[in-house]
């Protein structure tokens, strides 16, 4: 497979219109204005969100101009295309405090040697009334209500704020600005990256293509979010993101393989003819959790990870339900696993073994999973 091919597969979800036209430019050699918008509404950054990372970085390699852009004025309104509800509206000082660590988190994944770094607050807070005007003149607000969850809330009775249905064509204004040949986003940016295509159009006549990766599932089966307590975090300690990486479902290992490390497809291929010769997946996670950590934290601390390790628990109530700590930690997948993990008499609290699935835990106390220890539990 060429690096192209590659490029425009490995991961993809979706290319719009479609990957035989943008190959057919990247083959004729033009050097493209790419770029991927992200909101500092978080200060951390998980695996899921390396998987665009990547892809973005892999087109500075091959020398495009390459934008990453930091959406300090949209975070003013929060993207809702993942979400079931309103988000809170952020100020600039707890966006700018957002962005102090994320920088440091994606430099794991990006040369910013190759990458140019813009705030679209340079051009958004510059729109006067009229020229905000004509941009929401070149959308529907159908468009934008008949979206999945958005029509959820509505039909719910829930409030969806007037300022929700600027987002879109905000971003498509990026782009616009941007003169982007192509956006890279996950899936559930689609809908964003399309009102770019449309004023690219419009505005300039101009053919813009849209990258759409997949999504990466977290430690419980679930899409991977900060949300849902499945994540495994780039500046996880390497010990904590080996024992996560392991949890994983065995269903998953080819595709962390091919969305969240620097192998190759050959190689790949090597670990998808151990597992189809039945060998012990348990062997295969390990060497990929040890690959992903030799990446994100060297090599020398890759060897030192061990399923003996420990995780730190904080919580700030008196007392929590196991289950409740391991499901968000992604120790256990579902609840009829912590089930069966309880009726095999595989948990235990220090060291006195577990038998009621609903049993809680306490300050200064130890939980051990089969060979996987969590080390003191406390409150703050």
């Amino acid at each position: 497979m060429d690096k192209i091919e590659e490029l425009l597969t490995r991961g993809v979800a979706n290319i719009i219109p479609n990957k035989e036209e943008l190959k057919k430019v990247l083959v004729s050699g033009k050097k493209l204005n790419v770029y991927l918008g992200i909101d500092p509404t978080s200060t951390k950054i998980h695996l899921g969100h390396a998987v665009v990372l990547k892809k973005l970085n892999e087109f500075a390699k091959l020398g495009h101009s390459v934008t990453f852009l930091i959406g300090d004025f949209t975070a003013l309104i929060g993207d809702t295309s993942d979400k079931d509800k309103e988000r809170p509206v952020l100020t600039p000082d707890e966006i700018q405090e957002n962005f102090k660590t994320y920088k440091k988190q994606a430099e794991k994944i990006l040369d910013f040697s190759k990458i140019k770094v813009r705030y679209n607050s340079e051009w958004l807070d510059k729109l006067s009334s009229r020229e905000l005007i004509k941009l929401v003149q070149q959308f529907s607000f159908g468009d934008f209500s008949s979206r999945e969850l958005i029509k959820k809330r509505l039909g719910e009775g829930k409030r969806v704020g007037m300022h929700e249905s600027l987002y879109p064509a905000l971003q498509g204004y990026d782009s616009y600005f941007l003169d982007a040949d192509l956006q890279i986003g996950g899936t559930d940016q689609t809908f964003n990256m399309q009102a770019g295509r449309t004023l690219q159009k419009i505005w300039r006549n101009k053919e813009s293509f849209v990258l759409a990766t997949e999504f990466l599932m977290g430690t419980d089966g679930r899409k991977m979010s900060k949300s849902w307590g499945n994540a495994i975090w780039l500046d996880d300690n390497p010990n904590d993101m080996y024992i996560k990486i392991m949890a994983i479902s065995d269903e998953y290992i080819l595709n962390y393989f091919l969305l969240t490390t620097n192998l190759s497809i050959k190689e790949i291929k090597k670990y998808e003819k151990r597992l189809q010769s039945k060998e012990n997946p348990r062997d295969i996670k390990d060497a990929l959790a040890r690959q992903i950590v030799s990446e994100l934290h060297g090599n020398e601390l890759a060897k030192k990870v061990k399923l003996g390790g420990s995780i730190d628990i904080v919580f700030s109530t008196p007392d929590r339900r196991i289950f409740d700590i391991l499901f968000e930690k992604g120790l256990v997948a579902s609840r009829s696993e912590w089930k069966r993990l309880v009726e095999q008499k595989g948990v235990s609290v220090d060291h006195n073994i577990v038998k009621d699935p609903n049993a809680t835990i306490g300050n200064g106390k130890h939980i051990e999973v089969g060979p996987r220890k969590i080390l003191k539990i406390s409150t703050q």
